[in-house]
């Protein structure tokens, strides 16, 4: 293992913050062209992991999946959800309580990147190879809030998440 994986990873969830920080920073409107460089790299950054990462393990792994896949993806899910409205400040607070959450399955040395990394038989520059390949993720164009709401709504509920608390902040 040469942690390269990892360390990748970990530092884009660092990028992605940054930018979603800077997008919503200021106290007044979300800055959309910060929003929008975040936007379209989680997009891609989850793209990264639903396309390379958990099909590698599961392959390697006898075609028994990373035992936390399934959360991760529903996560996956209500991260994507969040992200199909016009940003508001209360999708904005949903959108980094589901991230700081699903955040803490993937990092550190009993996380999803560790795991994935050590398992037997892959090979971790082939990997990252891949990953620098990966192509980005268009964007769809911004929906309206209050035409998605609901769909939003049962998207996180899926995930475990409540969205009128994490929207209050």
């Amino acid at each position: 293992m040469n942690g390269r994986l990892q360390e990748y990873f970990e530092l884009d969830h660092r990028r992605l913050g940054g930018l979603l920080d800077t997008a919503t920073g200021s106290g007044g409107p979300i800055d959309l062209h910060a929003y929008d460089q975040f936007r379209a790299g989680l997009l891609r950054h989850i793209g990264l992991e639903e396309k390379i990462l958990l099909p590698a393990y599961q392959r390697l792994n006898g075609g028994t999946p990373y035992a936390l896949a399934a959360r991760i993806r529903l996560d996956h899910g209500a991260i994507a959800a969040l992200l199909v409205p016009f940003p508001t400040p209360a999708l904005v607070r949903a959108l980094r309580g589901v991230l700081s959450r699903h955040d803490e399955l993937e990092e550190g040395p009993e996380g999803m990147y560790r795991v994935i990394e050590t398992v037997d038989g892959l090979d971790a520059d082939a990997t990252y190879a891949q990953v620098m390949q990966f192509p980005p993720v268009p964007p769809h164009p911004y929906q309206d809030p209050e035409k998605v709401i609901d769909a939003i709504r049962r998207a996180l509920a899926r995930a475990g998440f409540d969205f009128d608390a994490l929207a209050a902040g």
